[in-house]
C-alpha cells in the first residue's frame, strides 16, 4: 500500500532504473537517477534541519524541478514552485505569504532570486549534487512523515489577481493517483507529452503517473504551441499517446487546422481540463481522430486538479455544451441551491452550486484563515459532526441522463435588464458562430452592458446576427470587441483580468 508519494519513486526506480522517467529540451533523466538526484536534495535540506516546511523551487520549466519537489518531499518538506517568467510582483505576494525556509535556484536564476528572497537562504542545484545522500537519515525522517502532511503548496491565478497558495497533502496526491491510473488505464507504456506549467495544478496528473506507472512525461517546449508544425512533429517522434492539456490550447491547434494536418498516429488519450472545451474545436479534434479516447475532466486546483469527469461518448452538435460528467471515486459532489438544500440528479434543470467533500479536498489557504473559512465550510446537509466541504463557486445542473453539466462561475451570473443571466451560456453560442475562434463575455456593471471579447476571422455584426438565432434579445452582447490575441494568463487560461480593464 502506498503511504507516501515517495513510494511511487522508490518502486519506479526499482522495476525501471534505466528508463526514462522525464525529459526536456536540455536533457533526459531516468527513474534511478531521479531518485538520486532528489534524495541529495533531500540529504542537503535534513542537514539544515529544514522539516514540514516550504521550499520554494525558483527554476525554469525542467527535470530539475521535479527533482526539486521529489527532494523536498523525501526530507518530509513540501514544494511551491515559483516560474522564472512570473511577473515580480507576484513572486513578491507569494514570498509574502509563503515565508519559505529555503529556495531552490541554479546558478542561471541566481542574481533574480537574490532580488526577491529577502533573508531567504538560497541553495544552487548544481552545488546539491555535488554532494551525497545519507540513505539511514532519509528513511529516519520519513518516518515521522505521514499521509496527511503537506505535500504542495500551488498559488492560484486567482480572478482577482491576488494569488492564493492551496495547500494539498500526500494523501489527496496518493488518491487522485489511483484513480486516474484505474480510470484511463495508464501504464509504464503511457508516454506523456506535458503542457501544464509545474505552477499549475494541471501538472499533478503527469507528474504523478509518471512516477507512480513507471511512464515517460516529456516536457514539451511551450515555443512550439506557436509552431503547430515542430508541436506534432515533437508528440510523432517521441511517440506520445496520451496528453493531458488545458482547452485552449487544444482549440488554439483546432483554430490553425494543424489537428486535421499533422496526425500523430500513436496518440491515443486526450485530456483536458481547467476552463469549458467548446464543441465546435472539440468536434475537430474528434473527427481527425476517431479512434482516441477524449476525457473533459472538471475541478479547482482546492480539490487536487480533479473531483468530477465525462468521457465523451456520443456526438455533440458544435452549440451544445460538453457535460462535467460525474464524481469521480471516493469524492462526493453535492449541488446545493441558494438555500443550500440538495439538488437531485433526478430533477433535471436545476441549477445550484456545486460542492465538494472527500479526500481530495485542500487543507485550505496558506497563512490566510479569513479565505480559508469562507470557502471551506461545515456540510450544510450535516448538524451532527464535523464534515468540511469545499464551495467552488460554480454554478452546475443535472441533465436528463442524471450528467452534471457546468453552467458559469456564481461571480459570473449577473441580472441584465430585470433577468438573471449567466454569461457563459451566451459563450458557448458565441463559441459555436462560423469565423468564431475563442470568446468571452463580461459585464460592464457601471454601464449595465454585456460585453463581448472575441478573436476570429467573422465581424462583430455577423456574430450578433447569428446570435439572435442562439438566445434570447436581452442575452445580447451591448458590446463587441474583436481581438487580435485573446490575453492568456499564466495557466494557459483566458485572463479575465486583463478583459476587464478593457472595459
Amino acid at each position: 500500500m502506498t503511504r507516501l508519494v515517495t513510494d511511487y519513486l522508490d518502486t519506479s526506480a526499482t522495476r525501471f532504473p534505466d528508463k526514462i522517467a522525464f525529459a526536456d529540451e536540455k536533457r533526459e533523466i531516468t527513474f534511478s537517477a531521479l531518485r538520486e538526484e532528489s534524495r541529495k536534495i533531500a540529504q542537503t535540506l535534513i542537514d539544515r534541519s529544514i522539516f514540514k516546511s516550504p521550499v520554494v523551487v525558483y527554476l525554469e520549466k525542467s527535470v530539475e524541478v521535479i527533482s526539486c519537489f521529489m527532494g523536498a518531499a523525501y526530507s518530509g518538506n513540501f514544494y511551491t514552485p515559483i516560474d522564472v517568467t512570473m511577473p515580480e510582483s507576484r513572486v513578491q505576494k507569494i514570498f509574502e505569504t509563503l515565508n519559505p525556509a529555503i529556495v531552490i535556484t541554479d546558478s542561471a536564476h541566481l542574481e533574480n532570486a537574490k532580488s526577491f528572497s529577502g533573508n531567504t537562504p538560497i541553495l544552487l542545484y548544481e552545488e546539491i549534487q555535488k554532494g551525497k545522500s545519507n540513505d539511514e537519515a532519509i528513511e529516519k525522517t520519513l518516518t515521522r512523515v505521514i499521509d496527511t502532511d503537506v505535500i504542495y503548496v500551488l498559488f492560484t491565478s486567482g480572478s482577482t489577481g491576488t494569488p492564493k497558495g492551496v495547500i494539498i497533502n500526500q494523501k489527496a496526491v496518493i488518491d487522485y493517483a489511483e484513480w486516474v491510473t484505474a480510470t484511463f488505464d495508464i501504464s509504464s507504456e503511457t508516454i506523456f507529452g506535458e503542457q501544464a506549467p509545474f505552477y499549475f495544478d494541471n501538472s499533478i496528473l503527469d507528474i504523478y503517473q509518471t512516477l507512480k506507472n513507471g511512464a515517460t512525461c516529456y516536457i514539451i517546449p511551450q515555443k512550439f504551441f506557436m509552431l503547430p508544425k515542430n508541436l506534432f512533429g515533437f508528440l510523432t517522434e517521441k511517440r506520445v499517446n496520451t496528453i493531458f492539456w488545458v482547452p485552449s490550447a487544444l482549440c488554439i491547434m483546432a483554430n490553425l487546422k494543424a489537428v486535421d494536418k499533422f496526425i500523430v498516429p500513436t496518440l491515443q488519450k486526450v485530456l483536458f481540463c481547467g476552463e469549458v472545451m467548446p464543441n465546435k474545436q472539440l468536434n475537430v479534434w474528434r473527427k481527425s481522430y476517431p479512434s482516441v479516447l477524449f476525457a473533459n475532466l472538471y475541478g479547482p486546483t482546492e480539490i487536487t486538479d480533479v473531483c468530477a469527469y465525462y468521457i465523451v461518448d456520443r456526438e455533440f452538435s458544435d452549440d451544445e455544451s460538453l457535460p462535467i460528467g460525474f464524481a469521480c471515486k471516493n469524492t462526493d459532489i453535492l449541488v446545493l441551491d441558494d438555500k443550500d438544500n440538495l439538488v437531485s440528479p433526478s430533477t433535471p434543470n436545476v441549477k445550484g452550486e456545486l460542492c465538494v467533500r472527500g479526500t481530495c479536498n485542500s487543507l485550505g489557504y496558506y497563512n490566510n484563515p479569513e479565505k480559508t473559512k469562507a470557502a471551506f465550510v461545515q456540510n450544510p446537509l450535516n448538524s451532527f459532526y464535523n464534515e468540511i466541504i469545499y464551495r467552488t463557486g460554480d454554478v452546475v445542473h443535472y441533465n436528463e441522463r442524471g450528467e452534471i453539466m457546468y453552467d458559469c462561475r456564481k461571480d459570473f451570473q449577473i441580472k441584465h435588464l430585470g433577468h438573471r443571466i449567466e454569461l457563459g451560456e451566451i459563450e458557448t453560442a458565441i463559441s459555436a458562430v462560423e469565423g468564431v475562434e475563442q470568446n468571452c463575455c463580461l459585464y460592464d456593471t457601471e454601464k449595465s452592458k454585456i460585453v463581448m471579447f472575441y478573436t476570429g476571422t467573422v465581424e462583430p455584426q455577423a456574430v450578433i446576427d447569428a446570435l439572435k438565432n442562439a438566445v434570447p434579445d436581452y442575452m445580447i452582447p451591448n458590446k463587441k470587441v474583436k481581438l487580435d490575441k485573446m490575453p492568456i494568463n499564466l495557466n494557459g487560461k483566458i485572463d479575465r483580468v486583463e478583459l476587464k480593464k478593457l472595459l
